[in-house]
């Protein structure tokens, strides 16, 4: 029964999709079949076959490597705080970030990351028939991030019309970085946290096709190097991995910041709430906007209210709040229930995230696109829920 909820749940999220279209009759329906069988076909090789599940194995025991070696720079700066046995937030998830952020960035320097993000954008246009540039952008989010792949993409985003700007700004909303997942396979399970990634970036073309159709003619389909300045010169190498260094110590105080102040307010309007009625909260209040959905992804009830409880928190505040919250209980929950949690949460899609978009396009481009996101940040809202959504349904298939 529960298996049929959650094939009627992938179904009513395409619905919601359909339902939101901006300009039903320009989908792309062809397009969306070859994507809703890729990602089944995906979940399915992840999750579910042998030869999948020891490559998300092997993909994350590289990622739990990589986190162990940066733990010697973590001891060697901090070295009583860094208690094995007792990691805090802060050396368990965030200090690793000091040196996975320059390695990816090493590895974009030399050449080898774009090379590799051109190659699979283009496999997976061919594949899917979505425009090469939107392609691109889906899988240069997975490796750099939404705001650094904003960037990167200025030269694209000034030469592509409002309606394709929306789009990106939309898939902004549903992308994890490379360099922090070390940090996410710390706190919630690793196989689900590497099966997300790739699911998100279909999804995410998925969604924007549904949700703001845009036919791109064959002038209009092409794509800027990854990196590409206005000038075309190289910053020297040094120069670049300070930067890059000072760029992840940055980020680390970014997330502290918001981790510390969305918890400290979440406690704050729980306790205000509690001036009216004891049992009211801000999680109870967010649980039944998304409980529906919760249990449209193949749940008993009360493990229904449990997801939608963190779905809406994570909405609100980050993934990473919710991440601190079940890290220490999260094994002892069912196996589906693992998996749509955490394929649910393995995303940046928040109302925090709405804001760095904006303010990335103000810098990017003109006031035209500007105006015409910002009277769009519902379907950017939208779209971030729904590929979270559509990711966890996909994956919650295979996963029992």
């Amino acid at each position: 029964m529960y298996l049929a909820i959650n094939i009627l749940g992938l179904l009513v999220f395409l619905g919601i999709g359909f339902l939101f279209s901006k300009d039903k009759k320009a989908i792309n329906w062809k397009a969306i079949a070859i994507m809703i069988v890729l990602n089944l076909v995906l979940a399915w090789f992840l999750t579910g076959s042998a030869a999948g599940r020891a490559g998300v194995k092997a993909a994350a025991d590289g990622f739990a490597w990589i986190v162990n070696i940066s733990a010697k720079g973590t001891v060697f700066a901090l070295g009583g705080w860094y208690n094995v046995k007792n990691l805090n937030f802060i050396c368990s998830a965030l200090m690793p970030i000091l040196m996975i952020v320059p390695l990816f960035d090493i590895l974009t320097y030399i050449g080898f990351l774009p090379w590799i993000i051109k190659w699979i954008g283009k496999g997976l246009s061919f594949i899917t028939g979505q425009p090469k540039f939107e392609s691109f952008f889906a899988v240069e989010m997975m490796f750099l991030g939404n705001t650094e792949v904003l960037a990167v993409s200025g030269m694209q985003i000034r030469k592509l019309t409002k309606a394709r700007n929306l789009t990106i700004a939309m898939m902004s909303m549903s992308c994890v970085t490379a360099s922090i997942l070390g940090a996410y396979i710390q706190m919630m399970p690793g196989q689900f946290i590497l099966t997300a990634v790739p699911i998100n970036i279909v999804n995410s073309l998925i969604a924007t096709s549904l949700l703001n159709p845009v036919t791109v003619t064959e002038a209009e389909d092409t794509i800027e190097k990854v990196g590409s300045s206005e000038n075309g010169k190289k910053e020297p190498f040094f120069s670049f991995l300070g930067d890059s260094i000072l760029g992840a110590g940055k980020l680390i105080l970014i997330i502290v910041a918001n981790v510390v102040a969305f918890v400290a307010l979440a406690a704050l309007i729980d306790a205000i709430l509690a001036l009216f009625w004891k049992q009211l909260s801000l999680e109870s209040i967010l649980g039944v906007i998304m409980f529906p959905f919760a249990w449209l992804l193949g749940l008993p009830v009360h493990q229904a209210w449990m997801l939608s409880q963190d779905m809406g928190m994570k909405l609100v505040t980050n993934e990473f709040v919710v991440m601190g919250e079940v890290t220490g209980k999260i094994a002892s929950y069912p196996h589906h229930l693992q998996a749509v949690l955490t394929t649910f949460v393995t995303s940046f899609a928040n109302f925090g995230t709405l804001g760095m978009i904006i303010g990335c396009f103000k810098g990017i481009a003109d006031k035209e696109t500007n105006d015409y996101i910002a009277q769009n940040i519902g379907y950017l809202l939208l779209s971030g829920i729904l590929v979270s959504l559509l990711s966890a349904a996909f994956v919650g298939l295979f996963v029992w």
